[in-house]
C-alpha cells in the first residue's frame, strides 16, 4: 500500500499513520517528473480547507495518475467539508483514474481567523475521531466502495469559496515578535518553501495557508493580525521531526 500524503499540524499524517503501508509526503514529490504510480492500494490522505484540498495537493492530483486494484481519498477538516471530496474524485477523473472510496473525517478545527483552540479541544470528545478513523481504515481493508456526493449547492459554495481563497493568496499577514530565536523551525516545517530565515524571518508569496509556521513555532513567536487565539496545535499523535521530515524542501 502506498499512501500520500499532505499535513501541516500534524491531523492528516495522524490519520495516515493508522491505515500502514508506505507514507509519502506530497512536498517531497510535488517536483518530481515521475507521474505514474503504481501498487495494489494506493491512497490520499489531506487536510480539507475552505471546503477545497491544498493548492499543493490539487496541482499533484492534475499532473499524477495512479494505477492500483484500489484506490481511495480521504479528507480531513474541522467545520465543513462541503463538496470537497466530489470535486477531488472529478480531479482524478480528469487524470483517467478514480478513487474506489472517498470519504472525509471530522478532527480538530485549527484555522486560526475563525476559531479558539482551547474551544477547539474542548469539542473533541463529541467528535468521536478515533472510532470514526477506525471505521474508515476497516472500510479500507474490506476495500469498501464509496462514492462522494455533494449537492448543487455545495458545489456553488465551493466555486464562491475558491474565489474568496484566491484573493487571500499570498503572504497571510503574519507578525513576527520579539520571541523569535531565527531558529529555522518555521523554514523546514512550510511544505511550500516560502519561508526564509536571514537576519529575520522573511515570507514570500506563494503561502498555502496551511498555518504550520505558525503552529509548529517552539516559541509561539508568529502571529496573525487576525488570530482568534494564542494557544497553538499539534497532533498529540505526530511529532514535530515528522512534520519536518515530511515538509522540509531545503534538504
Amino acid at each position: 500500500m502506498t499512501i500520500f500524503f499532505f499535513s501541516a499540524t500534524g491531523n492528516s499524517l495522524a490519520v495516515a499513520k493508522q491505515f500502514g503501508g508506505n507514507l509519502i509526503s506530497i512536498p517531497q514529490v510535488i517536483n518530481d517528473s515521475k507521474t505514474q504510480y503504481k501498487d495494489d492500494v494506493i491512497g490520499l490522505v489531506f487536510p480539507i480547507y475552505s471546503t477545497a484540498p491544498p493548492k499543493m495537493v490539487s496541482g499533484f492530483l492534475n499532473k499524477i495518475t495512479l494505477e492500483a486494484d484500489y484506490t481511495f481519498a480521504i479528507g480531513t477538516y474541522g467545520n465543513m467539508d462541503g463538496a470537497c471530496m466530489y470535486n477531488v474524485q472529478k480531479l482524478a477523473q480528469k487524470r483517467g483514474y478514480r478513487f474506489d472510496y472517498a470519504n472525509s473525517l471530522l478532527m480538530l478545527d485549527n484555522y486560526l481567523p475563525v476559531f479558539e483552540i482551547e474551544a477547539e479541544i474542548q469539542k473533541m470528545p463529541k467528535k468521536r475521531v478515533e472510532e470514526k478513523t477506525a471505521k474508515i481504515a476497516a472500510d479500507i481493508k474490506n476495500r469498501i466502495k464509496l462514492q462522494a456526493k455533494a449537492s448543487i449547492l455545495m458545489r456553488a459554495l465551493a466555486s464562491i469559496l475558491k474565489v474568496f481563497t484566491s484573493a487571500l493568496e499570498g503572504a497571510k499577514g503574519y507578525i513576527v515578535n520579539s520571541g523569535c530565536t531565527k531558529c529555522g523551525t518555521c523554514e523546514k516545517v512550510c511544505p511550500a518553501k516560502n519561508i526564509e530565515v536571514k537576519g529575520k524571518v522573511h515570507f514570500g508569496g506563494h503561502c498555502e495557508a496551511c498555518l504550520a509556521c505558525v503552529h509548529l513555532c517552539p516559541k509561539n513567536a508568529i502571529h496573525l493580525k487576525n488570530e482568534k487565539s494564542g494557544k497553538r496545535w499539534r497532533n498529540p499523535d505526530v511529532s514535530l521531526s515528522e512534520l519536518i521530515k515530511a515538509n522540509n524542501r531545503l534538504k
